[in-house]
């Protein structure tokens, strides 16, 4: 159902804070994250391994994790150190922990095969975290399938509809072709709008009128399903489209992750860094509300979808022209599951 062995984002690295514990449901698997006084974040299987009583319940003494159900103590590896009323602990007493690595202001997570764990493998998302550009970290829940969500990243001609008063405002995108490529781990999707409405959100916030030159340009990782995505929009003429970007022209590297909770919910991480006016809050507040509005959007439609494939489940989609990229990625995607299978 997914695959495995990769690293997917498990939370903002503000969201675990010393002294408190953070539970979230990931690939089906429930886990209970902290901080240990080093800072190093603690991922542990959360379920105690006596009578499966949650450890989010549990209380941290020190670097150490006890369950308030009967008391155990757990080390941040998940060995057993202590029983109340019991000098011998067999190595049976332990619960599982997982490989986590803090970058770019995301914890990643390594569900799989903990041998496999390579933080090297782990997708560049630099821009989280360089002082050059600046954006607001957000999450969002869907209760939809993480594929539906892939699908709808990997096809942006639904900007012209699901966003047509928000990310939109040109009929031209859905009707625009895009270029595929291959890339290590992923693809790379590319469209470019000519002379087109800059979309409504940034209306009264660019410096410039309409018409702009408008262009997305984003890389898909299968491993983790993390885009990484160059867009912006500057002066219809002034060489956007060729590689040139205006002074004036509005940048951003948007960087969104997706990781499946169940087969029916997805956790949907975000952050979209500009690099202009870098000191203006009140602009980044602007922009990540507009961009939370358009992303309600996407989960609207992503649940209902959801909710008519429950309904029914023999019937199957029919592809079209736009979905090559999605139709591209769910191969590579099968193709992990298979090696993970065998």
């Amino acid at each position: 159902m997914f695959i495995r062995n990769c690293w997917y984002v498990a939370a903002w690295d503000h969201e675990i804070t010393a002294g408190s514990l953070l539970a979230r449901t990931l690939l089906g698997k429930s886990i209970v994250f902290y901080r240990e006084s080093s800072g190093r974040v603690v991922a542990l299987e959360n379920r105690c391994c006596h009578r499966f009583a949650p450890l989010s319940r549990g209380r941290l003494e020190g670097d150490h994790l006890r369950c308030m159900y009967h008391g155990l103590l757990f080390d941040s590896q998940g060995k057993c150190i202590e029983i109340p009323g019991q000098e011998t602990i067999g190595p049976q007493m332990k619960v599982s922990s997982y490989p986590v690595v803090e970058r770019d202001h995301y914890v990643w997570i390594w569900l799989g095969d903990a041998d496999k764990a390579d933080a090297s493998k782990i997708v560049n998302c630099h821009w989280l975290d360089d002082p050059s550009w600046i954006g607001k970290p957000a999450y969002m829940s869907f209760a939809g399938n993480y594929l539906l969500l892939v699908d709808n990243l990997l096809d942006f001609s639904h900007l012209s509809y699901v966003h047509e008063n928000t990310l939109g405002g040109s009929s031209v995108i859905a009707a625009t072709r895009q270029k595929i490529e291959q890339i290590l781990g992923g693809i790379r999707i590319t469209r470019y709008y000519s002379s087109i409405s800059m979309p409504p959100f940034a209306r009264g916030i660019a410096p410039f009128e309409d018409p702009v030159d408008r262009w997305h340009i984003y890389n898909w990782y299968v491993a983790g399903n993390v885009l990484v995505m160059d867009s912006g929009w500057a002066p219809a003429g002034t060489g956007a489209l060729e590689g040139r970007r205006a002074q004036e022209a509005m940048q951003f590297t948007l960087v969104q992750a997706l990781t499946p909770e169940s087969e029916n919910a997805t956790h949907y991480f975000w952050l979209q860094p500009r690099n202009f006016k870098l000191d203006d809050k009140a602009l980044t507040e602007t922009l990540a509300t507009a961009a939370t509005v358009a992303f309600v959007e996407d989960r609207e439609m992503i649940e209902a979808q959801q909710k008519v494939i429950k309904a029914n489940p023999d019937n199957k989609m029919i592809t079209i022209t736009v979905d090559a990229a999605l139709v591209r990625v769910r191969r590579m995607i099968d193709k992990a599951l298979a090696v993970e299978a065998a």
